[in-house]
């Protein structure tokens, strides 16, 4: 079960972007409408066809923004990291969610349900803004992965999840391996191609000491190379 709690987090931190063009009033309304919830490891966030009742931004943790294609492969829409907001398109198209999303691992979410959020919209042009922007900025985002994943060959899709989990989620100390952990499986969903094909072009890419692979962690060894592959596809 979801474990929820009020105000475990400095909401005024942790949502600073929207913070800054709120009024103190509008703060208070935001703190006491918002909560806290906490998802384990792959743990379903929302599911398709789920009603959008509220506005997400993640705190801590990972989650994977995915959707069920033919014959039960699923294909990753988008990767969200701290702190960035999701759910709410749904919403403001007034449909139902069309996609999953799930806990890549433990993951912090501050939920604020959609009425509050709309209420906020209509009173606060500066906040409308910030998500006109911010939609614009997903819409052109998922433009472009789509032409990558539908005309890239395989190695140019899989150099391009490896840059992307990077410079989504940085490198751990070493300053190589990515700072996150994904099976065989997720990162084939990443890149639009089946996980055979997925572990096949690893394998290759091991060989040619582009990358080294211990278990789930994957460490970038010639990153000016993957990105030549990625950019020739």
């Amino acid at each position: 079960m979801v474990k929820q709690q009020k105000e475990e987090v400095d909401l005024s931190a942790s949502l600073s972007e929207v913070w800054r063009v709120l009024t103190d009033k509008e703060h208070e309304i935001l703190r006491n409408s918002s909560k806290i919830q906490y998802f384990k490891r792959n743990e379903l966030i929302y599911c398709e066809g789920d009603e959008p009742k509220d506005m997400m931004c993640l705190l801590k943790g990972k989650v994977k923004i995915y959707k069920e294609g033919v014959g039960g492969r699923s294909q990753i829409i988008r990767m969200i990291k701290p702190v960035q907001y999701f759910g709410y398109r749904a919403s403001f198209a007034q449909e139902d969610y069309l996609t999953n999303a799930s806990a890549f691992e433990a993951s912090t979410v501050c939920m604020i349900p959609m009425t509050v959020v709309t209420e906020l919209l209509m009173s606060n042009p500066n906040l409308a803004m910030f998500f006109i922007r911010q939609l614009s900025f997903d819409l052109g985002v998922a433009d472009e992965r789509t032409v990558n994943l539908t005309q890239k060959h395989i190695r140019g899709r899989l150099a391009e999840s490896l840059l992307f989990l990077k410079d989504s989620y940085g490198l751990e100390e070493d300053g190589a391996t990515l700072s996150i952990y994904l099976s065989r499986e997720d990162l084939a969903n990443l890149s639009n191609m089946t996980t055979s094909n997925a572990i096949r072009t690893l394998s290759t890419f091991i060989n040619e000491h582009l990358i080294a692979v211990d278990g789930r962690k994957i460490s970038l060894l010639d990153e000016g190379r993957l990105r030549k592959i990625s950019r020739l596809g």
